[in-house]
């Protein structure tokens, strides 16, 4: 194992740029935490998904080794005003105002499983059973380890009641590519570079 993660580090480094490995908190950024809340809030339902692009490490990390302008996903848990999701801690729920204030980037998807609210409530709920597991290190390089979950695999396996094999779901999905199995229903943006 670590021979392989070893041997991703050029890859990564390659793929360095071509996107960017470490964005910065912009001048604005309490005011585009706010926006974003205010628009999933008004827009989001249980069960959906919240794509971002973060300011943290591993965020940084993820969006070099996938070569995607996407490092994490959460299941967006509306009635609480949280979030469900793995990162290197474990599986938790988290304040959704926290999650937006770490978000460079946020996307909110509806999963193409989330077709009654009876199916939404129940991956909320399947979610909130996880919460407490173990993190999945080996998602960030495409693989999963039984009982554990990486940020994506947490997304995915709340609908794994509704998933079929025609879906040809792979064994992890990149946080950029959540999109496939999904509607996007709102975006905020990318975010400016900075002015010189």
């Amino acid at each position: 194992m670590r021979l392989l993660t070893a041997s991703l580090w050029p890859i990564a480094l390659l793929l360095a740029c071509t996107t960017p490995v470490v964005v910065r908190p912009p001048a604005d950024r309490e005011a585009r935490a706010a926006l974003a809340l205010e628009q999933v809030t008004r827009l989001g339902q249980p069960g959906d998904w919240l794509v971002m692009r973060g300011y943290h490490a591993t965020d940084n990390l993820v969006a070099a080794v996938t070569a995607e302008p996407f490092s994490h996903v959460a299941v967006l848990d509306l009635e609480r005003n949280q979030v469900i999701e793995a990162e290197g801690k474990g599986l938790r729920a988290a304040p959704l105002a926290e999650f937006m204030h770490r978000a460079h980037r946020v996307i909110l998807m509806r999963p193409m499983w989330a077709t009654t609210p009876e199916r939404q409530r129940a991956a909320v709920e399947k979610a909130r059973s996880l919460v407490g597991r173990p993190y999945d290190f080996t998602g960030l390089i495409g693989l999963n380890v039984a009982d554990r979950y990486y940020c994506s695999e947490l997304a995915v396996a709340v609908y794994a009641p509704q998933a079929s094999r025609k879906d040809r779901l792979p064994l992890v999905i990149p946080p950029g590519d959540m999109h496939h199995w999904a509607t996007i229903l709102w975006d905020s943006g990318p975010v400016p570079a900075p002015s010189r």
